[in-house]
């Protein structure tokens, strides 16, 4: 396509008529190995532009041909063949098209076009679409108990043959809507289901009843048609080649309706279903924005909606569009991710009654997306009835995803809740069946209801590390140490630079690289470090050159478009202090330099691992930083408490927990009078617990990482034992109870405290007790992370 400078769009069309051609001669819709034959006579020299025009113009037609090499041809309508533009394919593209038809299509399932539709968007193109495949086994996560089981059980319900005929023509009436139907897999699963259905009911008459009192009914002609099926995409290509999912499903399910009409009701003299004419859908599958324009009339939504993070949104969406859907669903929170306006429109739009179900990323759970979706369906007479809480996706999108299904009605059937425990695709589900099902799809007590507490915010304890921005800022240890050598000097503005991945992933913890920060530099004090200013220079600011005339490319388009739109300065900014890191994170340096040592966890995490760093070492972002030094504050920090508040409350990046100081940290409640025996007893066993860790790291030679996964597998060890004691220390400070629901005891205790503040109530901040402030230095010790 691109060697030939052929149109993009052409090229695609073309290539869906010829993969229907390959499946229509393996069905027998065009005679056996025809289409075949035809890429072998262009082989032999003839011509595809001719010879592939002529048979699809052929398909297209209604009158048949008269005579000549089309006439066994019949109308396939479907409007696939509505535009014929025929390609001259060179040998090598006849090659590849003559090994594809040596393929058995039948055997070929239409779920390849998704992987299809995916191969036609560039990178590019799919991050900025938030494009996902998505595989049968998952879409019947959807399908069967959104569609399937509520129609089972009405076929199951029904004793009379006139409630079972009343029952099939409601069928034949139900709309299946995937406002973003993609390659169209939800809607062929869904439309071979309700041929499914039908087909249930229509053995359960033949079963029940006699041929006379149903010969009447018109029983071997389904009545379940394509054009139940509608879907709406952005994308062109995407809508053409859902059409022709759908085209081909006819096909298929009509052989399956008549193999299995034809053994079982054959006493009933039955006709058989046609495949042909295929049902055009032009007004059923549309090319059109489904958040901003109207949907369809619909029984049921189903589908996976584009994933998109609101950092991504801003890098890889137009800004104009952005300000338009924010504007459309004001109080959806900005943060919140890009699926979650489908689930919010498609509850909107629903009727008492209907049902919903929807793929969306596993964040959808979690606090913002949480509250601009399924809190709000939950809120808003809505029962959700099955969900999967967490998966590793199917697709080739590195992303754990949730699947959720919804009626907008009250519910008293069984529910169920799936976990998949595991990064990867073969990792074991977990089934569960409670009450009900909460917005944040945990089978934990829902703590969504906690509030940030203002002496959390106001504490000065809780930050992300420095964020670099360009790597040309880093330079190795070897390099440092060289450049040292001859200027020392430089240690002012080169500092050792510590990741969450080398904090629990290298033996020693210790950092393998230096950041360059001007922080407390202006352009000029900064050039008086000429290595490192050089450095910079050379690797970063051509960089942030490009990126801050993109940005304003892209903004002036905006302006263009919408005056009133908001605007991304970003790299502009970045640019105007190029030789700065992207996020010094001023306010944390200015901290930990005032202190030894301070508290880090890796911002993205399985395990519960905290540890001391030495305020010699910058923390990267990857980190999560506490500048708190005592040991008492780490034990809080590290104890199973604090970790069960931290699952409950953070998002999650794939399969593991990212610590969110807003949701996370400024709602953790501390404990509020804790007395100087749980104060001794917290900081003894914090400290034992980093000594143990360190001896056996060092007497194994292995890592953080290492060390918990080996207490993972064996909880029976000596580290776990020392852990225990730590937590019930801090249970203890607490004043909760042995057996007494950690989650439970940490909510009420939040909201008290938040009341308590409401009405001007002094609480325990974050830290060390106020009241033993004066002896802190006693719990201070001097182990760390240090160079």
């Amino acid at each position: 396509v691109y060697e030939k400078r052929e149109n993009t769009e052409a090229a695609q069309h073309f290539l869906l008529q010829c993969v229907l051609a390959l499946f229509s001669e393996d069905f027998g819709l065009i005679p056996n190995n025809f289409f075949s034959e035809l890429i072998r006579d262009c082989q032999n020299g003839e011509s595809s532009y001719d010879l592939f025009g002529a048979l699809f113009k052929q398909m297209a037609s209604e009158a048949p041909a008269k005579a000549g090499k089309f006439k066994d041809i019949r109308y396939f309508n479907g409007g696939l063949f509505k535009r014929i533009e025929p390609l001259e394919l060179d040998k090598h593209s006849l090659g590849l098209l003559q090994k594809a038809s040596s393929c058995n299509w039948k055997n070929v399932n239409p779920s390849i076009f998704g992987a299809l539709f995916e191969g036609t968007m560039n990178a590019e193109e799919r991050h900025a679409f938030g494009a996902h495949f998505t595989s049968e086994t998952d879409i019947l996560k959807i399908v069967s108990p959104t569609i399937v089981r509520p129609w089972k059980q009405k076929i199951e319900g029904a004793k009379t043959l006139t409630e079972l005929v009343r029952l099939r023509d409601e069928l034949s009436t139900f709309k299946v809507l995937d406002p973003a139907c993609g390659c169209g897999n939800f809607l062929y699963v869904a439309y071979k289901s309700l041929k499914d259905l039908e087909m249930l009911i229509i053995e359960k008459i033949a079963n029940s009843y006699t041929k006379k009192s149903t010969e009447c009914l018109g029983l071997g002609v389904s009545k379940i048609t394509t054009k139940q099926m509608f879907g709406i995409d952005i994308l062109p290509i995407a809508v053409e080649v859902a059409k022709m999912t759908l085209m081909l499903a006819k096909e298929i399910a009509s052989n399956e309706w008549n193999a299995r009409v034809g053994s079982i009701l054959s006493t009933l003299g039955l006709d058989f279903d046609q495949g042909l004419p295929l049902d055009s859908l032009d007004e059923n599958i549309v090319c059109r924005d489904a958040l901003l324009e109207d949907w369809p009339e619909f029984d049921v939504v189903v589908g996976n909606p584009p994933y998109q993070s609101k950092n991504k949104m801003k890098q890889e969406m137009d800004n104009v569009y952005i300000s338009k859907i924010r504007e459309k669903y004001s109080d959806v929170p900005g943060r919140a991710d890009f699926c979650v306006y489908w689930f919010r429109k498609a509850h909107e739009l629903m009727k008492k009654g209907q049902r919903a179900g929807l793929v969306g990323t596993n964040t959808i759970r979690q606090n913002y997306s949480r509250e601009g979706g399924l809190d709000y369906i939950v809120n808003n007479d809505g029962t959700i009835t099955d969900a999967v809480s967490t998966q590793v996706w199917s697709g080739d999108a590195a992303v754990h995803v949730s699947i959720v299904n919804w009626i907008k009605d009250k519910d008293s059937n069984e529910k169920l809740l799936v976990f998949q425990r595991g990064d990867t695709i073969d990792s074991p589900f977990e089934y569960y069946h409670p009450a009900s099902i909460n917005s944040s799809l945990s089978l934990n007590i829902d703590v969504a209801s906690a509030m940030a507490l203002q002496i959390n915010k106001r504490s000065e304890c809780c930050y992300q590390g420095q964020t670099h921005g360009h790597e040309g800022f880093l330079i190795s240890n070897d390099e440092a140490q060289e450049m040292f050598l001859k200027n020392q000097k430089l240690r002012e503005v080169c500092f050792p630079y510590l990741i969450g991945e080398e904090m629990i992933g290298n033996k020693d913890s210790k950092p393998s690289r230096y950041v360059i920060d001007f922080r407390k530099h202006d352009i000029f004090s900064a050039m008086q470090y000429a290595e490192v200013f050089k450095l910079v220079k050379d690797r970063v600011y051509p960089d942030k050159e490009m990126k801050a005339k993109h940005e304003e490319e892209k903004n002036n388009k905006t302006r263009k478009s919408d005056p009133k739109a908001k605007l991304n300065n970003d790299h502009s900014m970045a640019f105007m202090k190029w030789w700065r890191l992207f996020r010094e994170r001023n306010e944390l340096l200015d901290k930990i330099i005032t202190i030894d040592r301070y508290i880090v966890c890796s911002r993205v995490t399985k395990r519960p691992i905290f540890e001391f760093v030495s305020s010699d070492i910058h923390p990267n972002d990857a980190l999560q930083v506490f500048p708190l030094s005592d040991d008492y504050s780490f034990g809080i920090l590290q104890s199973g408490i604090h970790w069960e508040w931290f699952k409950a409350r953070c998002s999650t990046l794939k399969g593991d927990w990212r610590y969110t100081s807003d949701t996370v940290f400024d709602s953790f409640p501390w404990p509020q009078k804790p007395d100087e025996n749980s104060i001794d007893e917290i900081a003894k066993c914090a400290r034992h617990l980093r000594g143990l860790r360190r001896k056996i790291m060092r007497e194994n030679d292995c890592s953080l990482r290492g060390l918990y996964k080996l207490m993972e597998e064996t909880p029976n060890n000596p580290v776990s034992d020392v852990q225990n004691k730590l937590d019930r220390a801090v249970r203890s400070a607490y004043g909760m109870k042995p057996k007494e629901d950690v989650l439970e005891f940490l909510l009420l205790l939040n909201i008290k405290l938040y009341d308590d503040e409401q009405r001007g109530v002094e609480i325990q901040p974050p830290g060390f007790p106020r009241q033993f402030a004066e002896r802190i230095d006693k719990y201070i010790s001097e182990d760390c992370i240090h160079v």
